[in-house]
Parts: structure tokens; C-alpha cells; sequence
């Protein structure tokens, strides 16, 4: 199986090497010459209509990223949902609301001023985790991304973006709170806002690691949290 899966993998990267795609994070100091948005668009035309993996069979739309190109923070899921693979734009459903409220309302910026993408561009059948092979398929797109936005924090959301990110497979509840790093970039991992739907609770522990978050930007942190 595990041989499989690594001759599968390697004829994914071959075709990503056609795709061009390496070179948006592995040529950094050309990327930050260069203007974010345009090189954003150029990785999203090549990704284009991408069947390297079997989640392109039904999908509607791939949904690539959204916010400034520019952006000071990341925030990256774990893939797109049915509102998602509709209308094209990540976190746009119910956990995506709550995570609009976590940015405007708990952190004080526009959700427009930050940058949101997943692990994977499209959405995987009755909304269950990407498979290793979906993921790490899609991977050097995410990786494109974020070299080319160059973001000063990242923020993880759930298990899934932390395992594919940061090949970290401990829990989420043993690793939020703290600062980890991804080619120098700090990121705080945290809860999905999936998970504070169905775990208000956790709502709590998501607010002290967004305030990590803001301390690390020089934001500063209100005394209570809006509402």
C-alpha cells in the first residue's frame, strides 16, 4: 500500500513539475519582487481545471483562496464545503460566519485583510477529511501561496491542516496555544470553527490563542471580547 501510494504521489509532483508550480515556493526572494496578486492568479490559472487527484470529479467549483495578497495573516482549513464548493470561496458556510466573527469581532480586522485558503481546493464527498493522496497532491499549490503571500503568522484550524502543514499528528488539544513554525513563519494552531459549532466551550480556548496572535502583530488586545 505504502508503495502505492508513493508511486502515485510521484507521478502527481511530475505533473506538478509541468505545472510549474515548484517554482512560486522555492524561488522566494524572486516572488517578493514581484506583485502578489498577479502571481496569485498565475497559480490559480494552472491549477486551472485540475483533475490530479479524484475529488475533481464532484466538485463545482475549485475554491482556490480568498482576501489580500498581502496579508500579515493566514488563516488555512482543511477543504472546501458544499456552500464552498458552490459558490467558489472558502469559509463561507456556518464555520465560516463564525470565523468571519472570530476575525472582525475577536481580532478587530476585516476579514478582507487577511488571507484564507485550505488544504484542499476541492470539496471531498459528504464533507469527510481529505485522503493523504488528495492532500499532499494539493499541497504545492497551498505551499505556492504561502511563499508568494509571505504572511507574518499563520493560523492552523484543526487536525487537518496541522498534520498536512506541519506533518504534526498529535491532537489539537495538545498543541494549540503554542507557537510552532513553518519555513520560519510562526503559527498558532487552533481549533476549526467546525468544532467550536459543535463545542461552544471551546470558544474560550480559541479567543486566548487569537490573542497570542494579535499580541504577535502588535494589535491590541480589548480588555472583554465583543459579542
Amino acid at each position: 500500500m505504502k508503495n502505492d501510494l508513493k508511486s502515485q504521489l510521484k507521478a502527481r509532483c511530475d505533473l506538478l513539475k509541468q505545472f510549474g508550480v515548484g517554482y512560486y515556493f522555492e524561488e522566494k526572494e524572486e516572488v517578493q519582487k514581484m506583485d502578489h496578486s498577479t502571481l496569485l492568479k498565475k497559480v490559480k490559472s494552472k491549477i486551472g481545471n485540475c483533475k490530479l487527484c479524484d475529488l475533481y470529479k464532484n466538485r463545482t467549483n475549485v475554491v482556490f483562496g480568498t482576501g489580500n495578497p498581502n496579508a500579515r495573516l493566514m488563516f488555512i482549513g482543511e477543504a472546501p464545503g458544499e456552500d464552498e464548493d458552490i459558490q467558489g470561496e472558502p469559509f463561507v458556510g456556518r464555520a465560516g460566519q463564525l470565523l468571519t466573527k472570530i476575525i472582525e469581532n475577536g481580532i478587530g480586522i476585516k476579514r478582507s485583510d487577511v488571507y484564507i485558503a485550505n488544504i484542499v481546493k476541492c470539496r471531498p464527498p459528504e464533507n469527510r477529511n481529505p485522503k493523504p493522496l488528495e492532500a499532499l497532491t494539493c499541497l504545492p499549490f497551498l505551499k505556492s501561496q504561502i511563499s508568494i503571500i509571505s504572511p507574518e503568522i499563520i493560523v492552523c484550524l484543526g487536525k487537518v491542516a496541522l498534520e498536512y502543514l506541519l506533518q504534526r499528528t498529535e491532537p489539537i488539544s495538545k498543541v494549540r496555544g503554542k507557537w510552532l513554525e513553518y519555513n520560519q513563519i510562526p503559527v498558532m494552531v487552533t481549533f476549526h470553527p467546525s468544532y467550536l459549532l459543535r463545542n461552544p466551550s471551546a470558544k474560550g480556548d480559541v479567543w486566548t490563542d487569537m490573542k497570542e496572535v494579535m499580541n504577535r502583530l502588535g494589535i491590541p488586545v480589548p480588555k472583554r471580547r465583543n459579542s
